[in-house]
């Protein structure tokens, strides 16, 4: 074992005997909190490596879990199940580290495990609000073996970045089967407008496809806060557009699903890795991490609600009122009133269906606002 090596697990195991110390403030107040937020769950987005890359998304991707490009791959030598992620290290100064965020509540003790092949396998968790033992093994031989952590989250903590990987110089490793046992967020609501007596509605825009100058250019010369939907595919075709049709302040790029399928159709597993990876596509794009979720087709249900929750969204939100396509449909019915919200789409008529949506605003005594600044 490298002098380096020997650093790092002589480190872990004083970390360890810190976190178990008795009566410290944090594990107190960790074991008040799991007293009360509910059972255990798993938490992992895709802890067996079973869910099939998502349909538009980057081609060789792990469904819920970041990894260096040309990396990783679903194996079928599985521990559990029919897959395994396998890791193989492009070169010889990468550990082949795979990645993934959670949703978590503060001040609440998780246990992080995963059943690992290979040599030199690690496994840890940053942003915790404390320091975490890593857990790790020098090797398996040629069988599998469980890694496990414990760490008890920030007083402020709501959100934590998992790791799985290897070490430099060693080869492939594997991994399956990952655990994440603690209580989850609370689901979030549906809202489909925003309470508020402020003369305001908000303008959000979905999918992406078509990316025209002219809807361009009226968002900035009538100065319209816009929030976007975008999928990850169409937002990668061309990111700077849509940066340009964000930048009037109170404007924001938003959560729509890695796919566009109709969610409710979907195990709870699928849903939580639709919402997590489209944030995640966001959120390297952009620099900034979505916190609300569209449903695709506006069809949700409660499976929805807790993995839009998991992967850290503060709302899933629909609309009130739909001006697509050369559409003018208030769903309450009448003129559009304070706290509404207009659906819009990323289509060669967008310049026109948001000149009629700002007009129908304007006669309702209206103006468009941020949607992030009046949710809470």
């Amino acid at each position: 074992m490298s002098r380096a090596l020997r650093r790092l697990a002589s480190g872990a195991s004083a970390t360890v005997l810190t976190l178990l110390a008795a009566g410290s403030p944090a594990m107190a107040a960790a074991t008040d909190n799991a007293a009360t937020a509910g059972p255990a769950v798993n938490l992992a987005t895709n802890p067996g490596f079973e869910i099939p890359t998502l349909p538009l998304a980057d081609w060789g991707s792990i469904p819920g879990w970041h990894c260096a490009p040309g990396e990783a791959a679903l194996g079928s030598a599985a521990h559990g199940g029919a897959s395994a992620l396998t890791v193989t290290p492009a070169a010889a100064d990468s550990t082949g580290e795979c990645t993934q965020t959670l949703a978590v509540r503060p001040a609440t003790t998780y246990t992080y495990s995963a059943w690992v092949h290979g040599s030199y396998v690690f496994l840890g968790a940053t942003g915790t609000g404390h320091d975490v033992a890593p857990a790790w093994t020098p090797g398996t031989g040629d069988g599998w073996q469980r890694l496990t952590t414990t760490f008890t989250t920030g007083a402020d903590t709501r959100s934590v970045r998992l790791h799985l990987h290897g070490w430099y110089g060693q080869g492939p490793w594997a991994a399956d089967d990952v655990q994440v046992d603690g209580p989850a967020p609370e689901p979030v609501q549906a809202v489909g407008s925003v309470p508020t007596t402020d003369p305001v509605v908000f303008v959000t825009i979905d999918d992406g496809w078509q990316r025209t100058p002219e809807a361009a250019r009226l968002i900035a010369d009538r100065q319209v806060p816009v929030t976007a939907f975008p999928l990850p595919m169409p937002e990668g075709f061309e990111p700077d557009w849509f940066r340009q049709v964000t930048a009037v302040p109170g404007s924001s790029i938003q959560d729509h699903s890695v796919s566009h399928r109709d969610l409710t159709t979907l195990s709870p597993a699928e849903q939580q890795a639709e919402i997590c990876d489209a944030r995640d596509a966001a959120a390297d794009r952009f620099g900034t991490v979505p916190t609300v979720f569209r449903p695709p087709y506006f069809a949700w249900n409660a499976d929805t609600l807790q993995a839009a929750a998991n992967c850290g969204m503060h709302q899933v939100l629909t609309a009130s009122a739909d001006f697509s396509w050369g559409a003018a449909n208030v769903y309450h019915g009448g003129a559009l009133q304070p706290g509404d919200v207009i659906l819009l789409h990323f289509t060669d008529t967008l310049a026109a269906d948001l000149q009629r949506a700002l007009d129908a605003a304007a006669a309702a005594g209206l103006h468009p606002a941020g949607l992030v600044d009046h949710l809470h």
